[in-house]
């Protein structure tokens, strides 16, 4: 018998560039294999890099719509659509619970969600069964977004039926894209690896500073947009995160992915 998955509060998913909608990367696989594993949730609230304001609005529609926010990719890609059904109730708790927080937060009625978000629902959950939240990530640092973190926990420690994506990527440099298949260079796996040690010592401190202490920082990350949903994921989950996968896609993209364990939240 095939040994039962834990229940995880919150998991960061990386979802590289939108073709992995349709690819055969290990990827892929991976992300198809989780939802079939995994505890369907009630419930999922998420955080894409795709969407980013000053602070931390709330979107909520009836119905959302695949947004294809992106040019030049193969014309099936342009197909595919996730209309997910949102959660009005769910929604006002998430706001209701930031702003108790001190962060400022907006109300959202806009139906388009980006490739982070329906790309690796998609995969997952192809039904589109699964009622979402999308929270905007902020101009603010890992600080802010592990405030974020910090603010939806009280949420997933109220109510086991509710699960936090973060969906970014582990590494992130589109200045150095190479074929998919491509080898991973030493730099992109040097600050995967540091990441990944960090999310095992569940090291705060570390992590939050990881433009000074990670090895090639500047070098995965340009701009860091792409890694602050590690860190609202990091914070709600609590405590050690498991490593789920490790695959690099365009050579330095890292396609990590992490799950903290409701066993470990504190």
């Amino acid at each position: 018998m095939p040994i039962p998955m834990p229940r995880y509060r919150s998991l960061f998913l990386s979802h590289g560039a939108p073709t992995l909608a349709i690819s055969q990367h290990p990827a892929n696989a991976f992300l198809r294999a989780l939802g079939q594993t995994l505890d369907k949730p009630k419930a999922v609230i998420v955080v894409s890099p795709h969407w980013m304001t000053r602070g931390f609005p709330v979107k909520q529609a009836d119905r959302y719509q695949a947004w294809h926010d992106f040019n030049g990719f193969p014309a099936e890609l342009y197909q595919l659509q996730y209309p997910a059904g949102g959660d009005a109730a769910l929604a006002d708790r998430v706001q209701a619970a930031i702003g108790a927080a001190g962060l400022p937060t907006a109300r959202d009625s806009q139906p388009q969600i980006d490739h982070g978000v329906w790309v690796p629902l998609l995969l997952m959950w192809p039904a589109a069964d699964v009622p979402l939240v999308q929270v905007s990530i902020s101009t603010g640092d890992a600080a802010a977004h592990w405030a974020l973190g910090e603010a939806l926990k009280p949420l997933l420690d109220a109510d086991d039926g509710l699960l936090l994506i973060g969906s970014g990527s582990l590494v992130h440099n589109l200045r150095e894209i190479e074929p998919e298949y491509a080898p991973a260079p030493e730099w992109s796996r040097a600050f995967d690896g540091w990441i990944s040690a960090r999310l095992h010592d569940a090291d705060r401190a570390a992590l939050l500073d990881y433009r000074r202490q990670a090895p090639n920082a500047a070098r995965a990350h340009p701009t860091d947009d792409h890694l602050m949903p590690l860190f609202t994921a990091a914070a709600g989950g609590g405590g050690p995160a498991n490593k789920l996968h490790e695959s690099f896609s365009y050579g330095g993209l890292s396609m990590s992915a992490y799950g903290w364990p409701a066993t470990a939240a504190g």
